[in-house]
C-alpha cells in the first residue's frame, strides 16, 4: 500500500516529500542554527528523525545545543509529526517530564498545514524560545518602571488587582 500526499489534483508518494526534506536537512538551514536528518539511514519509511537547535543569542538558551526526536507518522504531511526534546529545556510548550512538545501550545503545530515541514517546526521552536525569553525578561522590567504590577500565568500576562 502506497502512502500518498495530495498536491492540487496530483498525488505524490509521502516518501518523495520526505526525501526532499532529507536533502534539504542535510544541506543545513539558513545560518546553521537548526539541522535535521534521519535517525537511521536504513529507515525506508523515513519515520524517525533527529533534529538539533542551537539556542538563540541573547537568551538563556544562547550557545546551548538542543537535540530532538521527530516522528513522521503515516499521515505526514497531512498531520504534523510528533516532537520530543531529548535535551532538557524549559519552554511553555514542552512537557517537563518527558520532553514532548504539546501541539496545542506551539502555533506551527496547532495551525498545521501540509506545506509546513520539519524545517518549519525547528525554526518556529527556535523563534518561540526567543519570544518566551523576551516576554519573561523584558515586560516585567517595563511594568516595574511604569509602576504597574503584573503576573505571568500559563495563558498570559495579567495585572495584579
Amino acid at each position: 500500500m502506497s502512502i500518498l500526499i495530495r498536491i492540487g489534483l496530483l498525488s505524490v508518494p509521502r516518501n518523495f516529500r520526505l526525501l526532499e526534506e532529507l536533502e534539504k536537512g542535510e544541506k543545513g538551514i539558513g545560518d546553521g542554527s537548526c539541522s535535521y536528518g534521519l535517525e537511521d539511514s536504513d529507515d525506508v519509511l523515513m519515520s524517525q528523525w533527529n533534529g538539533t537547535i542551537i539556542g538563540p543569542g541573547h537568551t538563556v538558551h544562547e550557545n546551548r545545543i538542543y537535540s530532538l526526536k521527530i516522528v513522521c507518522g503515516a499521515s505526514y504531511p497531512d498531520h504534523p509529526p510528533t516532537i520530543q526534546f531529548v535535551s532538557r529545556v524549559n519552554l511553555p510548550f514542552v512537557n517537563q517530564v518527558d520532553g514532548r512538545v504539546d501541539p496545542s501550545k506551539l502555533p506551527v503545530l496547532t495551525h498545521w498545514n501540509r506545506n509546513n515541514s520539519i524545517e518549519t517546526i525547528l525554526v518556529e521552536i527556535r523563534r518561540c524560545a526567543t519570544i518566551v525569553y523576551t516576554i519573561t525578561h523584558s515586560l516585567p522590567r517595563l511594568c516595574q518602571q511604569a509602576h504597574v504590577s503584573w503576573c505571568l500565568y500559563a495563558d498570559g500576562w495579567y495585572q495584579d488587582a
